[in-house]
């Protein structure tokens, strides 16, 4: 399976957007749970790294063809190499992706709740953690749907596999977030971080420290830290608005200052915002849902 070429580059060239990329986003019943699919090919090129930045989506990536390498210094491993499925859940700081060779792969971005109900455990396992989908998903998510895919005709057979497998899992979820939570979790994104933890615990009539618990069981960071990941998205769409100064961006983001915006950025990014503002014309844009940022990735500097 590994060296095996997919089946249909044709339906590659003409749906993709941006280099070698096709995306899609899931049909109406699974955007609670999914936010996108995204499908790519990697050409036989030398070693290329990318620096994949945090966002609040927990990610499964099935390869087949070529190795992809990740790595994270907050990860107590050495990392997840060559062709076996990984799947990252919400992170603080960058990981640094290796690519080579020629290959194919499929990536699915989940909803922090979607992730909740899918996988049935408390998403505070995954943080800053990867893991392979078959851990917690059983068998049929590593190898055999990964085969599935490099068999597929077509990508648009591809999108069809994993709606499939999605809806499966879902139906057998005996796992479901608490509306407290969604509740609490929608008032944060909707601000885009800006809410402290006592304006929601104020807001949903529950204490910090119960929400505290039910964010980290059920988004994987407490409330705390992932309005950073949420205020850092925010401030990723400035980057390429002209005329817009640092100060401003601190500001409106909900920054205390242009220092507090440059410690944030090099905690989250591994970068200053100066380095990642001239590296994110050559990022990979994600616009399907504001939910995920402007940016995924950009390549190293």
């Amino acid at each position: 399976m590994a060296g095996r070429p997919a089946p249909n580059d044709v339906s590659l060239a003409r749906a993709r957007v941006g280099r070698d990329r096709v995306r899609r986003d899931p049909p109406a019943r699974l955007r609670a749970h999914v936010v996108t699919y995204t499908g790519y090919r990697m050409r036989a090129a030398p070693l290329l790294r990318r620096v994949n930045l945090p966002s609040t989506t927990v990610t499964v990536c099935l390869t087949w063809g070529a190795a992809l390498d990740l790595s994270s210094d907050r990860e107590c491993s050495a990392g997840r190499s060559g062709l076996d499925p990984v799947m990252l859940g919400l992170q603080t700081g960058p990981v640094i992706s290796h690519t080579s060779g020629t290959g194919y792969g499929v990536q699915v971005e989940l909803t922090p709740l979607g992730a909740f109900t899918l996988l049935g455990m408390p998403l505070r396992h995954l943080a800053d953690s990867m893991i392979h989908p078959a851990d917690v998903l059983g068998r049929c998510w590593g190898a055999d749907l990964t085969e599935q895919l490099a068999d597929a005709s077509s990508w648009r057979r591809r999108w069809e596999i994993l709606d499939e497998a999605i809806t499966r899992r879902l139906a057998d979820s005996r796992c479901w977030p608490s509306p407290v939570l969604c509740e609490a979790w929608a008032l944060l994104r909707d601000c885009h971080g800006t809410l402290s933890v006592g304006q929601l615990a104020e807001a949903t009539g529950r204490s910090r420290r119960r929400l505290e618990i039910l964010f980290a069981e059920q988004i994987g960071l407490a409330p705390k830290r992932v309005a950073r990941v949420l205020r850092f998205q925010r401030a990723l769409t400035t980057l390429r608005t002209p005329g817009r100064t640092w100060a401003e961006t601190a500001a409106a983001c909900g920054y205390h200052d242009q220092a507090h915006l440059a410690r944030e950025f090099r905690a989250l990014a591994g970068m200053t915002a100066t380095d990642l503002q001239i590296l994110a014309p050559h990022g990979v844009p994600d616009r399907t849902s504001p939910r995920t940022g402007p940016l995924t990735s950009v390549p190293t500097p």
